[in-house]
């Protein structure tokens, strides 16, 4: 490789990851006087519409921290949400966002280095990382007056639809929220796992012919019933297969992968960018959740990763206000599979800004995540 052309890719390369940092337009920033950046954050228990019920556990509330970082008279809103199955809780990541001091940064649009710092307080603590980052990313786009995704260079065209979450229930539950989704959502996401999962298919289909995605949550541990099951389901019109075995299980995930009429992706099984290069051979595709991977940083890395490997790439969600499904919904062009209802499945959403139409889930326009606190009931 000639001189000239390796210092045209060196700098192409740092001018992309500039870019991912949301530094590529320095000049737009709004002006604000030189400030110091603050963070606060408060708990929040996120009511859900109905009890949800997965393979191995049921909900009515998922307990969360609403963050807050402070600068220059802007702020950016981020989220922590916590699922059971994460063991994080809200002790935990107020104890951690607690150590975050961001009064050593004089910049926030030194974002690589304001989430290592992040990274490297303790281990794990990913739900917490993940609202010191999606709150850096939402004031960083206010600050350069620009909706994030249009600051990633993303078309809203390519936005796949939403799934739209079914939890295992009975028959006539199942029936009816089967039928509230009506014609808003053009694909349904199943949660199976437990003894009656050709009954939930069947009773979705004895109301709604839409295409449907299934996530097993680890729920079947034989590799042939799994294999069983996914051949019915694709003649039942399923369309891909969440997290079929246990994520100990890789040996026989990879043998059903290789098997399988329909795609598998891996959820329980994955959380961090360095997982991926581990996992790849055993998947068809990943699933990238905020809460597991830290936020929108290392979800742009990992989508490019999964994609640079061949694969399938998926974008889920907790049960979220609409803050932290807004940040995922800026990174949905990037995606196959798109599963964000987390804040169309509660009753107490502090935010507006996200819009479903037509089955998408779509952003606004408003600088930064383009959310809005509700008022004050």
């Amino acid at each position: 490789m000639n001189t000239t052309r390796r210092s045209f890719l060196t700098v192409g390369s740092a001018l992309a990851l500039t870019a991912l940092s949301g530094t590529f337009s320095r000049a737009a920033v709004q002006p604000v006087k030189k400030d110091k950046m603050k963070l606060s954050f408060q708990p929040y228990e996120l009511k859900l519409v109905h009890p949800f019920t997965v393979a191995t556990y049921t909900r009515t509330a998922t307990p969360d921290v609403q963050a807050e970082i402070h600068y220059g008279g802007f702020t950016g809103y981020g989220e922590a949400s916590m699922p059971q199955y994460l063991g994080a809780t809200l002790e935990s990541v107020q104890n951690f966002l607690g150590q975050v001091d961001l009064s050593r940064f004089s910049d926030p649009f030194e974002i690589e280095a304001i989430l290592d710092y992040v990274d490297g307080i303790a281990e794990g603590n990913t739900a917490a990382k993940a609202a010191v980052d999606i709150a850096l990313h939402d004031l960083t786009g206010k600050l350069l007056g620009a909706p994030r995704y249009k600051i990633w260079g993303l078309s809203l065209d390519k936005i796949p639809p939403t799934t739209f979450t079914i939890g295992i229930d009975k028959a006539d539950v199942v029936r009816e929220k089967t039928k509230e989704a009506g014609s808003k959502f053009k694909i349904l996401k199943v949660k199976l796992g437990r003894d009656n999962d050709k009954e939930m298919i069947e009773t979705i289909r004895s109301v709604s012919d839409v295409p449907i995605a299934v996530d097993v949550n680890q729920g079947w541990t034989d590799k042939q019933y799994a294999l069983d099951m996914i051949c019915w389901l694709k003649e039942k019109g399923i369309v891909m297969v969440e997290q079929p075995l246990p994520k100990t299980q890789l040996e026989d995930t990879g043998w059903l992968t290789e098997r399988s009429p329909l795609p598998i992706f891996a959820d329980e099984a994955v959380q961090r960018l360095k997982d991926i290069m581990q996992l790849k051979d055993y998947f068809s595709g990943i699933n990238i959740k905020l809460m597991k991977c830290t936020g929108m940083r290392e979800a742009w890395k990992i989508a490019n990763l999964v994609r640079s490997c061949g694969k399938k790439v998926m974008l889920g969600c907790m049960t979220e206000t609409s803050c932290a499904i807004a940040a995922a919904v800026h990174l949905s062009p990037l995606v196959d599979f798109v599963d964000l209802d987390g804040n169309i499945l509660i009753s107490n959403d502090r935010f507006t800004g996200v819009t479903l139409k037509d089955g998408r889930q779509l952003p606004s326009d408003k600088p930064g995540l383009g959310i809005t606190l509700k008022p004050a009931a």
